[in-house]
């Protein structure tokens, strides 16, 4: 589980500044027809969230964070996010919330 980490903002497709590109490690099904379904999304602290739901899987931009990749549309506990897979880098990532530094 290495090579893991955040991505500033810099993409083409623009960003927010409360949110960050965070590669994750996903568990996943995969058929014989090469359709590949996420099961789970695993933290970088070891935690698991299962996937309840895919409803929907597209080549798509992440506006939030920019960069672009298959966009699975999901549900996790009930409430609908995304979870990309950059072709290029070929890995997973998802659109996290930046956590805020204390001032100090």
């Amino acid at each position: 589980m290495s090579d893991r980490g955040n991505i500033a903002n810099t993409g083409v497709y623009g960003g927010l500044p409360d949110r960050e590109k965070k590669y994750v490690d996903v568990v996943s099904l995969t058929t014989a027809d090469a359709l590949v379904t996420p099961l789970y999304i695993v933290w970088d602290d070891g935690r698991r969230f299962a996937i309840d739901k895919v409803t929907n899987r597209r080549q798509a931009h992440s506006l939030k964070t920019g960069g672009t990749g298959m966009r699975y549309t999901i549900l996790v506990g009930g409430k609908q996010t995304y979870l990309y897979y950059d072709d290029y880098r070929k890995k997973w990532f998802v659109e996290a919330k930046r956590m805020r530094r204390p001032d100090p």
